[in-house]
């Protein structure tokens, strides 16, 4: 455990998945709620995975998140599968289904990975600009979400920075593609760059199928190409681990 103790990570050990999805609602509204009252916006990037689906069930449930003022709330993914946004394996037709027709956010604040166009640099950088346009950058600035909600993998990757790839080493792009090994589905993912620069971000882990991957990860010195995840290590002060105690049984 030295290396935990060396980098500190905040982890919060959740008794099942229903409390892990009910502890990410409570840290949106908190996030949300401290950003619009701070600058009048909250901007969100949410990620896909078995992991979060509940949490975008509640989003869709919880009264107080209704109550947001969503005309002043961006959404945007971490990533997306190359596939039409109403496949199974579509990121966005999970969210959409979870949670997306029952809050009053305005179309216009809704920036998916838009997939319909075959020709995958055109997406990437297509987002790219959609973020530099919506967060009003500059030349090499970064956009600073207020939140960004993560999963880890079985084999430490976390958005669509997959070991072996190039992706996680990509730091003069905002979005890039990604063609993951042993896959048919290539994915647009944000770069770590765009990543670190958060605010706050929440990793949720969940199942005990993670379990030994946790703990190499959380034990483990820093190193990107085994777990892509370890990107975010110069920023572990900004991250919060909500875990389930199945996927925490090891730690």
């Amino acid at each position: 455990m030295e290396t935990m103790a060396k980098y500190r990570p905040n982890l919060e050990v959740i008794p099942d998945s229903e409390s892990l999805a009910r502890r990410s609602v409570e840290l949106f509204i908190s996030d949300a709620q401290k950003a619009i009252a701070a600058k009048d916006v909250f901007c969100i990037a949410i990620s896909g995975g078995h992991t979060p689906r509940r949490f975008y069930e509640l989003l869709g449930e919880d009264k107080r998140i209704l109550q947001l003022p969503w005309d002043k709330i961006h959404l945007f993914w971490v990533d997306e599968r190359y596939v039409p946004p109403d496949s199974p394996f579509s990121n966005y037709r999970l969210a959409a289904e979870g949670f997306l027709d029952k809050i009053p956010i305005p179309h216009e604040n809704v920036h998916r990975i838009c997939t319909e166009c075959s020709d995958l640099q055109e997406t990437a950088q297509g987002y790219e600009a959609t973020m530099r346009r919506v967060f009003k950058l500059k030349e090499k600035q970064l956009p600073q979400f207020d939140l960004i909600m993560l999963g880890m993998g079985a084999d430490g990757h976390t958005g669509s920075l997959f070991p072996n790839s190039y992706a996680p080493f990509d730091t003069e792009d905002l979005a890039c593609v990604v063609y993951a090994l042993g896959s048919d589905l290539a994915r647009i993912t944000v770069t770590h760059p765009v990543l670190c620069a958060a605010s706050h971000l929440v990793v949720l882990v969940c199942g005990q199928e993670k379990a030994k991957t946790l703990k190499a990860v959380l034990t483990s010195e820093p190193d990107e190409v085994r777990f892509p995840i370890h990107v975010l290590w110069p920023i572990l002060n900004k991250i919060t681990w909500l875990i389930d105690s199945e996927a925490a049984k090891l730690l």
